[in-house]
């Protein structure tokens, strides 16, 4: 199933508290028990004033869905083509 990077901007992301940060990925992870097992948070990442998720989901539509029945902005939703890494240089 393909990978997505979400960028969500939200300002002031790097100082939510843990308990801001909390609510925020109980309301994810309710909405992607609504779901169903079709689209899946791998994990994220904050910024000062951006977050940046990964989601395994079968398409882009789904992942906007998310986006739309969680209240979270999708700024730009792109499809994973790849990774590299330190082992790649090898």
């Amino acid at each position: 199933m393909p990978k997505f990077m979400i960028e969500r901007s939200i300002p002031g992301a790097g100082q939510l508290t843990a308990e801001q940060l909390k609510g925020i990925s109980q309301t994810s992870c309710g909405v992607l028990q609504a779901m169903g097992p079709r689209i899946q948070w791998v994990q994220s990442y904050i910024t000062d004033d951006k977050v940046y998720c990964v989601y395994i989901a079968p398409d882009e539509a789904a992942v906007r869905e998310h986006a739309q029945r969680g209240g979270f902005p999708a700024d730009r939703v792109a499809p994973i083509r790849g990774l590299i890494d330190p082992v790649t240089a090898e």
